[in-house]
């Protein structure tokens, strides 16, 4: 029984929620391949080294695999869920950080490069609350 309660069936209320994390899972995967196969190319238009985009690119590939996986698993741990969304807000809140402190020097393509992930992190992240509310 504790199993099914830590669980998401497949049922219309994961529709949302599974849609979410492969939302997720496509932006992020797109973004890290981008940023592995053309690092020096976006480091130079966004004020960005390539030695930082190479692991944020891998990073991003590994975590769009985990999130495609997650989403299609017959049942959907409500606790990978939770990690999902927080790992999600960590990358908005080092996104804002990234800004405020100033560790490289953005471009304005780089600082509208770095709030527009932010925004898309939030939206996905808002999706995935409101997928994970439809089957509690």
């Amino acid at each position: 029984m504790a199993t099914v309660a830590s669980t998401v069936k497949i049922a219309a209320d994961a529709k949302l929620l599974r849609f979410a994390l492969k939302l997720d899972a496509m932006g992020s995967g797109a973004n890290g391949v981008v940023y592995v196969v053309a690092a020096a190319l976006f480091g130079e238009m966004f004020g960005l080294p390539a030695a930082f985009l190479y692991p944020a690119g891998a990073f991003l590939v590994a975590w769009a695999a985990a999130l495609f996986f997650l989403a299609s698993r017959p049942t959907v741990s409500k606790v990978a869920v939770g990690i999902v969304m927080a790992v999600n807000i960590a990358w908005v809140a080092a996104s804002a950080e990234l800004l405020i402190a100033g560790w490289f020097p953005l471009t304005g393509l780089g600082t509208a490069l770095v709030i527009a992930q932010a925004v898309a992190v939030t939206g996905f992240t808002g999706l995935q609350f409101a997928g994970f509310r439809k089957t509690a």
